[in-house]
């Protein structure tokens, strides 16, 4: 299964460039966000990725051009023009990076890649949320269901938008009204679809406005109750807080670094 990752957002406004740089390429402990999040999905041997690139597409182009280097130590010989590597390390992974455009909405980007993702069921996700969804789990429920869409629902931190939940806790996107109550849910970021879903994507589609709306109406969306740890890095403090769990080797989205190591 391909995991197709929304990348392609306007500047971030986290960092202080002033060239700025796409957010999902905002470093926490000197690897991009990007990265953290297919090294989340690849502890569940989901190693094939199609990133859907925008604004400064190119950074992202050249960052996995250039992945062996980056992670390998190196020798240069500048008289002799030669590069030895010493180190030998890299990720057991297939990376499709796309230009969707600056403009595009979330569902025309996933129209976009259609092609690439082969008449499969496939995981979307965004480019600036950390979590630990349990993905198999998802997969597994996403199959039972037989729905077109499943969608993870998280708890929120308290600035999230409520998703549309009726009396027996099921999504209803076409109905207008929140709970405010502990059974409120906020979107997970995270959704494995059926291929049929392009059936809808048409035109510059948008994910939550348009799409859930419509697979609302018809019965063909699952919801996946996700506990644990999410967040969405949208602000320096987000960023810092997932730096400290990164350097305290205490990131819920990865496995432990002594955990790794021994793999």
């Amino acid at each position: 299964m391909k995991v197709i990752i929304l990348a392609g957002g306007l500047q971030s406004s986290i960092n202080n460039d002033a060239e700025g740089i796409p957010k999902p390429m905002i470093e926490i402990g000197g690897k991009p966000l990007l990265w953290h999040i297919m090294k989340h999905f690849s502890q569940y041997g989901l190693t094939e990725f199609i990133v859907c690139g925008g604004y400064k597409v190119d950074m992202i182009k050249e960052y996995f051009m250039d992945f062996y280097i980056y992670e390998s130590d190196i020798t240069v010989d500048l008289k002799e023009n030669t590069v030895q590597i010493h180190k030998k390390k890299t990720e057991d992974w297939k990376v499709t990076v796309v230009d969707t455009g600056l403009y595009s909405a979330t569902g025309r980007r996933v129209g976009m890649v259609e092609k690439y993702v082969a008449g499969e069921d496939f995981i979307v996700t965004y480019g600036d949320c950390l979590s630990d969804i349990d993905v198999e789990r998802m997969i597994a429920l996403h199959r039972a269901e037989q729905k077109i869409a499943t969608v993870a629902m998280a708890k929120p931190s308290g600035r999230e938008q409520l998703l549309p939940l009726d009396a027996d806790g099921k999504l209803r996107y076409e109905q207008a009204e929140t709970p405010d109550n502990d059974l409120a849910w906020t979107n997970g970021d995270c959704f494995v679809f059926s291929p049929k879903v392009f059936h809808f994507l048409t035109g510059n589609y948008d994910l939550e406005k348009q799409l859930f709306v419509k697979l609302s109406e018809l019965n063909q969306i699952a919801a996946y109750r996700h506990t644990g740890y999410w967040q969405a890095v949208e602000t320096r403090r987000d960023l810092a807080e997932a730096e400290n769990l990164w350097n305290a080797d205490m990131a819920p989205w990865m496995r432990s670094r002594d955990e790794e190591a021994a793999l």
